[in-house]
């Protein structure tokens, strides 16, 4: 049985904001087109890769991008398939399509090397863009970074009864916040993130990688980020927790530190 629709998620959103006029679309083999925006300027640029039901209109992305326009550093964010402009239904998404979305925008809109600014789920897609793409991706910025979410959610999210809902219709609806109508969560995506899991073994990435992460996120527990210090595989990783902190990292002072930590690891990399 198919979840009730659900194309463009991102209306729900908290940060969202209204479609930049300047969007232009990349069109995927599998049919999907995926929304993207890019700035020309300094090298190494900046590329973000938003979270899961998130949208590159959100408040970080949109700083991120106001912060090198005024410095003049390249910079892309997008869409993947299923979330904000860009086409195909969320609910029939998996974390190897998305992964490959992040990979397309990297091979065939960013240019030059980069660092990858992930939050939440786009910590778990940046990882695996490095691990794909070592001579491109020259630094790594996770803030919130949610590896491995789908392992998570099946082992401490599922009573019984809902997985049997799983089981039987293939998807269950999750609520995760009061603000939030629920949003199907399927057998399909969680099976298949068993493919990318990575919190396992030795991540075999040797590039400058920073973290940051609130102490009061109930999404993902900083415990992963801390996680992520002992599995990587650089010696230059460095974990900031920001104690009053939730998962969102959205306030003015969170965002400075993203901004300040993304073009310091810029320059250092440069």
């Amino acid at each position: 049985m198919s979840p009730p629709g659900c194309s463009n998620i991102s209306r729900m959103h908290p940060e969202a904001k209204m479609p930049d006029s300047s969007t232009s679309f990349l069109h995927r083999e599998n049919g999907n087109s995926l929304a993207w925006f890019r700035l020309e300027g300094e090298s190494p640029g900046l590329m973000f890769l938003g979270g899961f039901r998130s949208d590159m209109s959100g408040a970080k992305a949109s700083a991120l991008e106001a912060h090198c326009r005024k410095v003049g550093r390249a910079y892309v964010r997008f869409d993947y398939g299923g979330h904000g402009e860009s086409s195909g239904k969320f609910e029939e998404g998996t974390i190897g399509e998305w992964a490959e979305d992040a990979l397309a925008i990297l091979d065939e809109v960013a240019q030059g090397p980069q660092v990858l600014v992930g939050s939440s789920m786009g910590g778990w897609m940046m990882l695996l863009a490095a691990l794909a793409r070592p001579g491109r991706v020259k630094g790594l910025v996770g803030v919130a970074s949610g590896p491995d979410f789908t392992a998570h959610f099946k082992k401490h999210r599922l009573t019984e009864e809902t997985r049997r809902e799983l089981g039987e219709r293939g998807y269950v609806l999750h609520a995760p916040n009061i603000w939030e109508e629920p949003y199907p969560i399927t057998k399909k995506l969680l099976d298949e993130g068993d493919n990318h899991l990575l919190l396992r073994d030795e991540i075999d990435v040797a590039c400058p990688v920073r973290l940051i992460h609130g102490m009061a996120d109930d999404t993902v527990s900083w415990e992963v980020s801390l996680k992520l210090t002992e599995v990587l595989k650089s010696d230059d990783v460095r974990l900031m927790l920001v104690k009053d902190g939730g998962h969102r990292l959205s306030r003015d002072a969170d965002i400075e530190l993203i901004i300040r930590t993304a073009e310091e690891l810029a320059d250092e990399v440069g």
